[in-house]
Order: C-alpha cells, then sequence, then structure tokens
C-alpha cells in the first residue's frame, strides 16, 4: 500500500502480468473463466460511514468470497496496525482470519479494494496456482482478481493528487488498466462507469491503448505497416537466436525444413505456432481465440 508516497507508474511487471493470464487460463479452463464474465457491481461492496464497521466488512467479503464462487469458505475481518494494507491467514479452512489496516476504520470506501486482494489469495490458495516468489505471487493474485471482475476496485482506489497519493495492490494503475482493458476486450464490459478515481480512468485508457496494441502485432493481420515491414525484413532472414526488442514473434524450422513462426495468442498470450505461408487462420487451443494472421 502506498499511501502519501510515490506510486510507480508504467508496466515494469508486465510479462509477470501476461504469464498470470495465461497461468490463469491454464489452471481454470476457457469455460470457468468464461463463468465471470459479470463483474462485482459498486452496490454489492458499497460501506457507508455510517454502517457498523465489522458487519459492514464481513457483508462486503461475503460479496467476494460468493463473486469467486467460494460457498464454503468463510472469512473472520479484522483491524489491527500494520505496514501493508491487509494480510490472510491461508490455513486449510474453510475458516480464514484477514487482518485490514487500521486506516480503513477511516477509509472505509476502499475495504472491497483490500478485500478483494486478500479473498483472491484464498482462491488461488485452493486451486494451488502460485508462482514462485512473493512479488510474482503477488502480481499474480492483483491480476487474477482484476481479470475476474474484481479487481477494478483496486484501480479504483488508485488516488493522486499534489497534496496526496494513495494506490492499493503491487501492479501499477496502468497495468491495472492493461488487466481491466483484457477483460473488458474479452467480456465486452465497460468497467470505467464504475469509477469514482479521475485517475483510475486515466490509467485505465492507457491500459486500453497497450492492450489494443496487442491486437495489432505481427503476425495477425491488424499489424500496422511499420510492423509488417519490419516482419517481411525478418521472415526474410528466417530463425534468429538472439531476441529482438520489442518483437514478440519468433521464426523457426518444423521437421522438414520449412518455416513456421510463433507468436503470442493477443487474448491469453499463450504462444502460437503456425506455419509461413501467407494468409492463416488461427485457433488458439487455450482462450479459443480465433486470429487472421498474414505469414
Amino acid at each position: 500500500m502506498a499511501s502519501d508516497g510515490p506510486v510507480e507508474h508504467g508496466y515494469p511487471h508486465l510479462e509477470t502480468v501476461r504469464a498470470a493470464i495465461t497461468a490463469l487460463y491454464k489452471r481454470l479452463s476457457y469455460d470457468t473463466v468464461r463463468t465471470f464474465a459479470a463483474s462485482v457491481v459498486p452496490a454489492d461492496v458499497a460501506f457507508c460511514d455510517t454502517d457498523d464497521l465489522y458487519l459492514g466488512a464481513q457483508r462486503v467479503a461475503h460479496e467476494l468470497v460468493r463473486h469467486y464462487r467460494l460457498p464454503d469458505a468463510r472469512l473472520v475481518v479484522s483491524f489491527r496496525e500494520m505496514r501493508h494494507a491487509a494480510s490472510v491467514e491461508l490455513a486449510a479452512g474453510p475458516e480464514y482470519f484477514v487482518e485490514l489496516n487500521d486506516r480503513f476504520r477511516t477509509h472505509r470506501r476502499d475495504i472491497g479494494a483490500a478485500l478483494a486482494h486478500e479473498v483472491m489469495h484464498v482462491y488461488l490458495h485452493r486451486l494451488d496456482l502460485s508462482f514462485p516468489g512473493v512479488r510474482d505471487n503477488e502480481i499474480l493474485t492483483d491480476t487474477a482478481a482484476t481479470y475476474l471482475g474484481a479487481g477494478w476496485l483496486l484501480l479504483d482506489a488508485f488516488r493522486e493528487d499534489g497534496a496526496s497519493s494513495q494506490k492499493l495492490g503491487y501492479l501499477t494503475p496502468e497495468e491495472f488498466g492493461y488487466v481491466l482493458a483484457k477483460r473488458s476486450l474479452v467480456f465486452g464490459e465497460d468497467p470505467s462507469v464504475w469509477f469514482t478515481s479521475a485517475q483510475a480512468y486515466t490509467a485505465y485508457v492507457k491500459g486500453m491503448e497497450l492492450a489494443r496494441l496487442d491486437e495489432r502485432q505481427p503476425p495477425l493481420t491488424a499489424a500496422g505497416w511499420a510492423g509488417r515491414r519490419r516482419y517481411a525484413r525478418d521472415r526474410r532472414h528466417g530463425p534468429s537466436d538472439a531476441p529482438q526488442p520489442g518483437v514478440r514473434y519468433a521464426f523457426s524450422p518444423d521437421g522438414v525444413g520449412r518455416l513456421r513462426v510463433s507468436f503470442p495468442c493477443p487474448t491469453c498470450h499463450q504462444r502460437i505456432r503456425v506455419p509461413v505461408r501467407g494468409r492463416v487462420r488461427a485457433r488458439c487451443a487455450l482462450c479459443r481465440s480465433v486470429l487472421e494472421c498474414d505469414t
């Protein structure tokens, strides 16, 4: 939790975020991901200053448990002075103890955001899905919460002005915006109508620009002129062991010497490998996206 300190911007964790989206599809399956087509709506996690602190926190936690489809999980929420925004004890269950930072006693509008992250820890724990290392695992948690419909709360908790700043979660605001945009492109949902933070909206717009750029990378037919020209040049030179900055496709020979190209699916980032032979329609086996390619 960044509070009244500098907020990191940009995309320093982008590759881990993309790997987290791929891991979600692999662990959950396409069909399960599709069951999260509807996000948590503001009315379900609204917290009024006149609400009882503990009863209100329990109600919001219950709504998030319901959203993540953890019907047999019970969360007990308490508050204490701590460095981080929140923590959860990942035991065998079905009861889990969540501690929230004392500052949420007076910043109740953001309790839903903190709980969205902590309840996702429980969800991933039950799935036995994790990344090695604390940092990458927290990025996985933020990405999963956002992609499965509750992470817009984390982005909306981002507020920054000349005198103060606040951000929850481990992703930058733009990375939260990127994952929200990827979700929006899959489910046709516009989360920006729920934002109360102007800075959250700006981060979402920037994230959408990058998400759209994923759909315009060669060998996809939507690639721009510059990308197509570079792709044609690289295709003439054939396979190369040296990675090229900004290039996500790679050429390799198949078993009989013909050239193939691999590239990440713009939806789930699973790598797809197709023959180099002009116009090709590829279908991602992981997320079922149908991709028009010009190889």
